[in-house]
């Protein structure tokens, strides 16, 4: 039997433990012990960017690192934007324009536009591509993705939390 870490992080604002082999992801941790199944895993070889989230604000792969190398971090999923008010601005961006189609890439885009987002509230398209250019939709052609992306910045689609900074 493998030695177990024990870890702790902040995930979506709430503390988090668990007891882990140290060989797990981050992407099974926060799946199969949280069940937080907005992280999807798709590709395995951390080309497609399903399994973005952000890692301390920073947009991630969470397929790329062990449970064990988050502990004491600070972890948001896609399952982290929307509140009691509703949707993200991102998240009702993409549902206005028709920015996904199966949806299965959708998390971890939206998890890259929204650290996008943060650090550049209006990005011009090459910015955006460049933004997204981790996450492959094998679906769209990205065009509705970019026009979600854009009027998510049009509508100030930054985090509440920012927001509330910026007064």
């Amino acid at each position: 039997m493998a030695q177990k870490s024990h870890v702790s992080m902040t995930v979506n604002g709430t503390k988090k433990e668990g007891d882990v082999e140290p060989r797990i992801l981050l992407v099974h941790f926060l799946r199969e012990n949280l069940g937080l199944t907005g992280t999807h895993v798709a590709c395995d070889t951390s080309n497609c960017g399903a399994c973005t989230v952000l890692l301390d604000g920073r947009a991630v792969k969470s397929c790329t690192m062990f449970a064990v190398q988050a502990a004491g971090r600070d972890i948001m999923t896609v399952e982290g934007l929307a509140n009691k008010d509703g949707l993200h601005p991102i998240q009702e961006a993409f549902l206005a324009k028709h920015g996904l189609q199966c949806g299965f890439c959708t998390p971890g885009m939206i998890m890259s536009i929204y650290a996008l987002l943060e650090n550049n509230p209006h990005p011009t398209e090459p910015e955006i591509r460049e933004g997204i250019s981790g996450n492959i939709c094998r679906c769209t052609g990205y065009a509705k993705i970019i026009e979600s992306v854009q009027l998510a910045s049009s509508e100030g689609g930054r985090s509440r939390r920012s927001k509330r900074k910026a007064r």
